[in-house]
């Protein structure tokens, strides 16, 4: 999966939101410890410099080199480039080694993941007791554009859609997550997190275009369909946005999450 988020790494570490800090305090005041976190395929750094509010230290690795070279710098975070060669005891030492790491965040992109070797890697990288695994992610559910975006946007694109994104398309409730609950989710019904956030008409549209979907479309010879379809859906979009475009309205993504902490075996 890497190679569909190489090519907009750039446009996707300035379009892609911010996560509001307030789950990041929600996160830290469900682990034990606040020495060393882990961003699992981190991207661009957005959820990990949130994450060394409250950590000493955090790790933050992702498989796409592009992503990492457009990461947003932090003296408390490290980013490390896992590619997909690395082996399960090197991923744990890679990100601290056994019982090392108070929390384990992944932000929206776990649906890449091969979760057996991933699981695997949390359980024993994380503290025991004390250390929580937190996942989430968000889809073009995105209030007050729902119908364009989730509608006729998704609908139109979803023969390209790669099918490990029908995870996320599908608010990760399909998503295997076999961690004891800490009050924020479960497996099978994640919990409804919503994200608010400021966007102009342009920034939407940005944030759209980083979407793996679009490389993939753009792979496969259907640029001009991409092309006619954002065009109908910013249409319909501007249409309800009002007459300032350029002013930056408030937009509500429909986020979801799932949290938990490994379970000790007797």
């Amino acid at each position: 999966m890497a190679g569909l988020y190489e090519k907009p790494s750039e446009t996707y570490a300035k379009k892609r939101p911010r996560y509001p800090k307030e789950w990041f305090s929600m996160l830290a005041g469900l682990t034990a410890g606040h020495h060393r976190a882990w961003d699992a395929g981190c991207g661009s750094g957005q959820a990990a410099i949130s994450m060394a509010e409250h950590y000493e230290s955090v790790v933050a690795t992702d498989v796409s080199e592009g992503q990492l070279r457009h990461a947003i710098p932090h003296p408390r975070v490290t980013y490390a480039h896992t590619p997909e060669r690395l082996t399960e005891d090197e991923l744990v030492a890679l990100v601290g080694g056994e019982g090392s790491l108070d929390l384990v965040v992944v932000a929206t992109s776990i649906h890449w993941f091969d979760l057996r070797i991933f699981y695997a890697v949390a359980t024993r990288a994380l503290r025991k007791p004390g250390g929580v695994l937190a996942v989430w992610g968000y889809n073009y559910d995105v209030h007050p554009f729902e119908e364009a975006l989730q509608g006729q946007f998704y609908g139109a694109l979803r023969p390209y859609m790669d099918p490990r994104t029908r995870l996320a398309m599908e608010r990760y409730r399909d998503l295997p997550f076999p961690f004891e609950p800490v009050g924020v989710g479960a497996e099978g019904a994640p919990a409804d997190m919503d994200m608010e956030v400021e966007m102009t008409l342009e920034d939407l549209k940005g944030w759209l275009m980083t979407g793996s979907v679009v490389t993939t479309a753009r792979e496969k010879g259907a640029g001009q369909e991409l092309e006619a379809v954002l065009r109908d859906v910013m249409k319909r979009v501007e249409r309800q946005w009002g007459d300032q475009p350029t002013v930056p309205r408030k937009l509500v993504f429909k986020a979801f999450m799932l949290a938990g902490k490994p379970r000790l075996q007797n």
